[in-house]
């Protein structure tokens, strides 16, 4: 918490609630994901790691049907980046054609579904959870990459009684900080 910035409080009586940015979040690629990005950027490292090299290919097209290849592909979706100020990515494209552009793919196999789900066949009710999640695990390196990464101290008459982090996203209501948070103090949460 020593670099950590103060992002939001809230009090309730004797109870406040801060909010604080987590300067020290993990980097959710770091984590048993089940979507892989290969992302190509001169100025960033972002994505997983990966053999595959840049100049080896004409087009994104062309990275994608080897990625296709090399691997049962149940979903395969466009990463594109927007860099100004910041950076944010996404699988849909962005409107700003001068700062923004293509990054890379972000896919899910068929084997990797099997073991998700302990299945045998992948049908199109398993990969549209698969998308879902790659959507989620896309959104989350997002909040990250932006610096939308958070934790919280809880004070009762000054004296901290609970503290969490590594929440990702603003959304305190739906990132899992509410749910950590004791029942009593829940709406202090609902209040920022």
């Amino acid at each position: 918490m020593l670099n950590d910035m103060l992002y939001k409080e809230v009090q309730d009586g004797s109870v406040m609630l801060k909010v604080y940015y987590d300067n020290d979040a993990e980097n959710p690629r770091e984590w048993d994901n089940l979507s892989k990005m290969v992302c190509f950027h001169r100025r960033y490292s972002l994505g997983d790691k990966h053999n595959y090299r840049m100049f080896d290919y004409h087009s994104w097209e062309d990275l994608k049907k080897a990625i296709e290849k090399d691997n049962d592909v149940a979903v395969i979706l466009p990463l594109y980046m927007y860099d100004h100020s910041g950076i944010t990515i996404s699988t849909t494209p962005f409107s700003c054609p001068w700062d923004s552009g293509q990054i890379g793919w972000v896919y899910i196999t068929k084997e990797d579904i099997r073991k998700e789900y302990n299945i045998k066949r992948v049908t199109k009710k398993y990969i549209e959870k698969a998308t879902k999640i790659l959507l989620s695990e896309v959104k989350v390196y997002d909040d990250y990459l932006r610096g939308e990464t958070y934790g919280f101290v809880l004070e009762k008459d000054g004296e901290e009684i609970d503290s969490c982090w590594g929440f990702y996203g603003s959304d305190f209501c739906t990132n899992g900080m509410k749910e950590q948070i004791e029942k009593e103090y829940q709406p202090l949460v609902d209040a920022l």
